[in-house]
């Protein structure tokens, strides 16, 4: 039997709907529907209610952005984070890389990806005034910069640094233990660790 002929259509469309994953081609996609088929109904009961539960009831934390269960996430509504030192990151993956290294101690800012305009993403579509907003009510310090170093990030970290130079506030980035062209969700724990440990003075000249 090809993998375009199925004998269910049920079976056609659990392994289409699989396949629209990121990384998923149709063998794979079939394969994972095919373990489904053969697990107890209530283990995969469980598993479609846990993604639809994800879906209809994830919030989105009003303070950073960050995925949450309720209005304001674990991070920021912790007693114990330096609420003054603020890390911008481009995406959540970002966010639970750098807890993994359990270095930091302050809170987040999630962007929501980065500036590229050959993907038609402007500033507009990034959380960036809120990010301004935050800065402008005169409790923040410092601001790390920790986007991918690719192309992208930096252009977002120089466009950033303009919005905000204006503020009384220290503007740091993360230092560059972390190669050029990497994300950061692929970073060793250690090097990432180390990186906003070691994080120095943003200079603009770098983004140019």
């Amino acid at each position: 039997m090809s993998i375009h002929s199925f004998p269910s259509k049920l079976l056609e469309n659990a392994v289409f709907e699989f396949a629209k994953l990121p990384g998923i081609g149709k063998k794979t996609a079939l394969r994972l529907v095919l373990h489904l088929l053969k697990q107890d109904a209530k283990e995969v009961n469980s598993f479609g209610n846990a993604i639809i539960q994800l879906r209809n009831e994830i919030k989105f934390c009003t303070e950073c952005h960050n995925i949450s269960d309720s209005e304001i996430c674990d991070i920021c509504s912790n007693p114990s984070r330096e609420k003054q030192t603020v890390c911008v990151v481009e995406s959540i993956r970002d966010v639970m890389a750098i807890e993994n290294t359990q270095q930091y101690k302050g809170v987040y800012h999630v962007l929501g990806g980065i500036i590229s305009p050959m993907d038609g993403i402007g500033p507009k579509d990034l959380n960036i005034d809120s990010l301004e907003q935050k800065i402008a009510e005169g409790n923040i310090k410092e601001i790390i910069l920790a986007l991918s170093t690719t192309l992208e990030g930096d252009t977002t970290n120089y466009y950033i640094f303009k919005r905000i130079g204006k503020y009384p506030i220290e503007v740091t980035t993360i230092a560059r233990g972390v190669s050029i062209g990497d994300e950061l969700e692929y970073t060793d724990e250690i090097t990432l660790g180390r990186s906003i440990l070691n994080r120095v003075q943003f200079e603009p000249s770098v983004a140019r």
